[in-house]
């Protein structure tokens, strides 16, 4: 065994842990996740109370949000020194259970995990059209090979008719949405009005969303101003937009499909880029029927990400405080569970 195997984390190592699964994104930066912090395991748990009726009916975002925290974790945990081996259970007994982290011997991290962990401080949802400049068919080969996982496929849009299948369905999504009282009321809710008097740590700041935000961003408000379908189509056609598409569709699956979608997320950041991620659209069954038969597609699409050069960094969203995502309640603090 090596020295550091079943040793207990350090208060700073701990830290380190829940700072990097706080900052994955998640579906209205509601945070869905808990942490359990044991030697040789970490345990992710999806939290039950963030329902998103309207947004996320089935509650896919709020799994593929705790799949986007594993995929940070597991960097974490490369980055201190140690070996990680990912299990996504499915087991009905304990269905909050989303992931375990098995914690191994030494394991020097590389440099690209070493990058890829500098990344998660910097990611953030970038929320308003890119610059047009296009991304190298090089770079985007490798988003695609970080967004390897068992059983999701990331998939680059080809430019003219699946950018045209895409620019229709999203219209069609945008004025669904826009018209939808409940959907509305919804994002309302979960939208941060008065920053300075916010103390939850959860929510969508009302200054990080552009006014007149562009359906392809993800929010769309009834004032929102729903461009005709050739307009979005040449938008689209200036960005780069990867479709991440799973074989199954239960809810490790779901999962799986976030802690790929922030892989690749983080690969971006790490080549310069910004990016975002939509998937409120996908839950409108005649759009994802649609997506599967004119693009051909042989799963199930669960996220699209848009991806390109931005003028401006984006800005992070606030974030829980750190007692709330360690499993043990409001008193627990930043340490090793059982210490």
């Amino acid at each position: 065994m090596s020295a550091v195997e079943g040793k207990p984390w350090t208060a700073a190592e701990s830290e380190v842990l829940v700072r990097s699964m706080m900052r994955a994104p998640s579906v209205h930066n509601t945070q869905p996740w808990l942490l359990e912090i044991e030697p040789d395991e970490l345990r992710v748990r999806e939290r039950g109370e963030p329902a998103l009726p309207h947004h996320d009916p089935h509650g896919r975002d709020r799994a593929a949000s705790c799949g986007a925290a594993v995929a940070n974790l597991e960097l974490a945990v490369r980055t201190l020194g140690r070996a990680a081996e990912i299990e996504f259970p499915s087991d009905a007994r304990r269905p909050d259970l989303v992931a375990r982290i098995a914690v191994g011997a030494e394991a020097a991290p590389t440099h690209e995990e070493l990058r890829r962990y500098g990344a998660i401080a910097r990611r953030a949802s970038h929320r308003a059209p890119f610059d047009g400049v296009a991304v190298p068919a090089a770079v985007v080969r490798r988003l695609v090979d970080a967004a390897g996982a068992p059983g999701v496929e990331a998939r680059p849009l080809r430019p003219g008719q699946e950018v045209a299948v895409v620019a229709r369905l999203l219209h069609f999504a945008a004025e669904r949405f826009r018209s939808d009282s409940g959907y509305q009321r919804e994002l309302s809710l979960w939208t941060i009005r008065d920053e300075g008097a916010h103390r939850h740590g959860v929510g969508l700041p009302a200054s990080r969303v552009p006014a007149g935000s562009v359906p392809w961003a993800g929010l769309v408000r009834r004032a929102t101003e729903v461009p005709e379908t050739a307009e979005l189509e040449h938008r689209l056609a200036r960005e780069t937009l990867l479709i991440l598409v799973t074989a199954d569709d239960a809810r490790a699956d779901h999962v799986r499909a976030g802690y790929a979608l922030e892989r690749a997320w983080l690969a971006a950041v790490d080549f310069g880029l910004a990016a975002a991620v939509l998937t409120q659209p996908l839950h409108l069954e005649p759009v994802r029927s649609a997506l599967c038969e004119d693009l051909g597609l042989t799963g199930f699409p669960q996220a699209l990400l848009r991806i390109g050069y931005a003028a401006e960094a984006g800005q992070a969203s606030p974030r829980r405080a750190e007692h709330e995502v360690l499993r043990g309640g409001p008193d627990t603090a930043v340490r090793p569970s059982g210490r």
